[in-house]
């Protein structure tokens, strides 16, 4: 490289060397509505410690008694209206800016799709083999078709056991919607769906039981002793790693590699990305469980990492390519985020800084330079920023998780690292076995493709007989 276009670079490079170097107060309202039904206060704690026992994702048990009430749950409910929106328009808009616009009604009408099944999944069975009591791998059925799920507290004493519920499906239903991205523009809808259904059976209800739900992962409580604030491996690891494999049993796309396939509308790839930040605040903070300091920790860190990742992402981009791609900062921020969500509530600032230069180098390499070696066609870089960056996130959360920043930690800090390698190995093998029976199952049954003329034609007008976009010539 000539030395003298070297030089602007110093300038870029400062501020990220600053970053590495450089290593909320709740306002209560005047009048505070009545608090809900509670048990009395040796109940609480013994309630609360039960629950740190059994995931390890909030430990202050003093503060939780002292704070619990009404704010808890609106705080959950507003959790679970931005995690919504990740998925709803967030994920769809980010997805479909990328695909080709003979497709983008298609990766709208998946996400939707998808949105109604797991609902109705969730409330009929679902939320009750995540979290009603179990073995180590599946829970009970307890809580079918919602079946005590009311506004009284239970998993958590002070939130309503129906917001808990409702917080934990809109985490169900962007999970299977991210594998959308590995397989854009080539799976009929009736597929896609049907996947779907059987894929939350086999991984995502057992993983989250297991993880959240009391089971294998469960903490202390478990035979590993991870930690997953917010969906590590429960939901990047999962449909990463998962989307990888349907997309190498699928194929590629008609013409991939010879023809152009670039996205139709960045504006919408931005927008959607600036949707899924705003919503990730909801889907970090809001897995403390409560509006205290875990949840003020786990949105400050979110908000390094996705920007700091953004930054490292474009300087890559520069670096190797001489420009810095909106799609580039677009990656990065969704990177960040991935990589930070297992350890939102359990790191520092300046380990979320470290996390966020790391997770906009890594999953740089995966999406840009191995992907074009090995020649899969992941068409919107599902593994490689959600299964990568969901790995990296789990293996730093053992490397940097802090008792300092959050009590729980001290109970499995011991060997953190190791059991944070067992549950990747084990969720990295779930994910793949299953999803390759049940592809395959579905390939030599309904089969996964639409017809050649139809790929042709494009899947909004084959499979939902709509375009995205009509142009009239004038009069």
């Amino acid at each position: 490289m000539n030395p003298m276009r070297l030089k602007p670079l110093r300038v870029l490079l400062f501020p990220v060397a600053v970053l590495i170097g450089c290593a909320t107060a709740h306002a209560q309202p005047a009048t505070e509505p009545a608090p809900l039904p509670a048990p009395n206060l040796e109940q609480r704690v013994a309630d609360l410690e039960a629950y740190i026992n059994n995931s390890a994702r909030t430990a202050d048990v003093a503060s939780h008694v002292a704070a619990a009430g009404p704010g808890h749950n609106g705080w959950m409910m507003t959790s679970s209206a931005l995690v919504l929106f990740m998925t709803l328009p967030g994920l769809a808009l980010f997805y479909g800016g990328l695909v080709r616009k003979k497709n983008v009604l298609s990766v709208l009408a998946q996400c939707l799709g998808i949105t109604g099944l797991v609902t109705i999944l969730w409330w009929a069975v679902g939320f009750s083999l995540t979290f009603a009591p179990g073995n180590a791998f599946i829970g009970g059925l307890d809580h079918v078709f919602f079946r005590g799920v009311d506004s009284a507290p239970a998993t958590l004493p002070w939130v309503s056991q129906n917001v808990f519920a409702i917080f934990q499906l809109t985490f169900a239903i962007i999970t299977p919607a991210l594998i959308v991205g590995a397989i854009a523009e080539r799976m009929k809808f009736s597929a896609v769906l049907l996947f779907v259904g059987l894929w939350m059976f086999a991984v995502y209800f057992p993983l989250a039981h297991m993880v959240w739900g009391g089971g294998l992962m469960a903490g202390a409580a478990g035979a590993i002793k991870a930690i997953d604030f917010a969906g590590g491996t429960v939901v990047h690891m999962s449909s990463g790693w998962s989307a990888l494999v349907l997309c190498l049993i699928l194929g590629p796309r008609l013409g991939f590699g010879k023809t152009p396939m670039p996205p139709h509308s960045l504006v919408l790839c931005m927008i959607g990305t600036g949707m899924l930040w705003v919503g990730w605040y909801g889907f970090n903070a809001g897995s403390a469980g409560a509006a205290d300091g875990i949840a003020a920790s786990a949105f400050t860190t979110t908000t390094l990492a996705a920007a700091v990742a953004s930054f490292t992402w474009g300087l890559l981009e520069y670096l190797t390519k001489r420009h810095a791609s909106v799609l580039g900062f677009c990656s990065g921020v969704v990177a960040g985020l991935v990589v930070i969500t297992p350890a939102a509530g359990f790191v520092t600032p300046g380990a979320a800084v470290v996390m966020g230069i790391l997770a906009g180098l890594v999953p740089f390499i995966f999406c840009v330079k191995l992907k074009s070696v090995f020649g899969y066609d992941d068409a919107l870089d599902t593994f490689g920023i959600h299964a990568v960056g969901g790995t990296l996130g789990a293996l730093l959360t053992g490397i940097y998780a802090s008792e300092a920043v959050n009590p729980a930690v001290a109970g499995v800090k011991a060997g953190l690292l190791l059991e944070q390698l067992k549950a990747i190995g084990f969720t990295i093998v779930l994910s793949v076995v299953a999803t390759a029976i049940i592809a395959g199952a579905l390939k030599a049954t309904i089969g996964l493709r639409p017809t050649i003329e139809s790929e042709q034609e494009g899947l909004d007008l084959s499979d939902h007989g709509e375009e995205g976009y009509i142009f009239e010539a004038k009069a």
